[in-house]
């Protein structure tokens, strides 16, 4: 079976958006992965297809309903790990990504409002995930780029799978720099080691360059490659 996205949503149309188009798009029209919308009013239990309600307590804003999410789970059979998309969730990172591509899906939960009842993430025992610290009108476009991740891993989508090999985080390191035509442009030239032909020196130009941006622009990468590395040793 293709691997599959499940996304619970009350914006079913948002999708599949971007996941249409370019490599997403053609592995998706190709078979190679799979996408189902799931609109979360379609369980609720009232003419009005409510989802939501006030909070306990007071505040602003409203709160999705622990028993509609529960009836959407519930009545949609689907593969892969349950995640809800939120901003209090542990950091995706890459190796979070190459798992779930490696499993048989995802089943996302887009939250909306002031976010979603509690119990239904301990009835369920949903995992939180987030994209970094910031915060989005709603999890759709979280679920987004989670999907978009996942699929550029699965097999035949990317021709070259060499591709992969170095892109940033795969060695916990940022990528290497990237040059092409023209050779000169705005006083600015491609570094002489890229058109000298020579393999070994540009691999090895290639190596100081992603850790030189790593070091800078990434600290809390490349103390944890350092430590990774003197864990090796010990």
């Amino acid at each position: 079976m293709p691997w599959q996205a499940t996304l619970f949503t009350i914006f079913p149309e948002m999708f599949p958006g971007p996941l249409g188009h370019s490599l997403a798009g053609k592995a998706l029209a190709d078979g190679l992965w799979r996408l189902a919308a799931v609109d979360i009013r379609g369980f609720a239990r009232d003419r009005h297809r409510t989802v939501d309600d006030a909070p306990f307590g007071g505040g602003p804003g409203m709160v999705m309903r622990a028993d509609v999410i529960d009836a959407a789970i519930e009545g949609t059979a689907a593969p892969g790990p349950l995640i809800y998309l939120s901003p209090r969730g542990r950091r995706l990172d890459q190796a979070r990504v190459t798992a779930l591509a490696a499993g048989p899906g995802v089943r996302l939960l887009c939250g909306r409002f002031e976010g979603i009842d509690e119990r239904i993430l301990h009835a369920r025992a949903i995992e939180e995930l987030s994209l970094g610290d910031f915060v989005l009108s709603g999890g759709e476009p979280a679920a987004i780029a989670l999907v978009d991740a996942c699929v550029r891993l699965l097999p035949g989508v990317i021709g070259d799978k060499n591709a992969l090999d170095e892109e940033s985080f795969c060695r916990g390191l940022l990528e290497y720099p990237h040059y092409t035509r023209p050779q000169s442009w705005r006083g600015m030239d491609v570094p002489d080691v890229l058109l000298s032909g020579h393999h070994a020196e540009i691999r090895r130009w290639r190596e100081e360059e992603a850790m030189r941006a790593t070091r800078e622009r990434r600290p809390d990468l490349w103390e944890r490659l350092r430590a990774g590395a003197d864990g090796e040793k010990n």
